[in-house]
């Protein structure tokens, strides 16, 4: 019982640092110190520019029309289905988004072509349900979100790299 009491106040913590960070208009401190286009982190997977990690400006909106984008990806570490730090930013917005407009969500989970098919079938499919229940615990409706795993069989990066592999090892977030 204890911990469950802990890991709502890590949730609620989490929530509140998110809420506190986008409370402030000044994004150049934000875009200097997490990193520019050629940083690597995201391996050019998404357009626009980076106002705060994990969140993109379309490039063809203007004004107060301008509606930020959310990254649909998450990346794990090798052969781990732990969330990290940025990626749990990134799904309390989902998480936002999610409860002011529910809707179905499919979690794909992927795997680089490290370790047989069977074993990444699974991991993916453990990365998928790490996404799943951190949403439910932001109070996203289970029934909303549809869990997969693709394994290996759908890379997103050719090549048998470290820069294609973490590119692989990944969870996207299908509206």
């Amino acid at each position: 019982m204890m911990t469950t009491m802990k890991k709502q106040g890590l949730s609620l913590a989490f929530v509140l640092a998110f809420l506190a960070g986008c409370s402030s208009t000044d994004t150049t401190e934000d875009s200097d110190t997490m990193g520019g286009a050629g940083d690597g982190q995201n391996g050019g997977v998404t357009t626009g520019t980076a106002d705060r990690e994990g969140v993109t400006s379309g490039s063809g909106m203007d004004g107060d029309d301008e509606m930020q984008e959310l990254d649909t990806i998450v990346y794990f570490d090798f052969d781990q289905a732990t969330l990290k730090p940025d990626a749990r930013a990134l799904l309390l917005a989902h998480a936002e988004r999610l409860k002011e407009n529910p809707t179905d969500v499919r979690l794909e989970g992927h795997a680089d072509e490290r370790g047989s098919r069977e074993y990444n079938m699974a991991l993916g499919e453990r990365r998928a349900n790490a996404v799943r229940d951190f949403l439910v615990l932001q109070g996203v409706r289970r029934s909303d979100l549809e869990v997969v795993s693709y394994g290996e069989e759908r890379p997103l990066a050719m090549g048998s790299s470290e820069s294609a592999w973490s590119q692989n090892r990944r969870v996207e977030i299908v509206y």
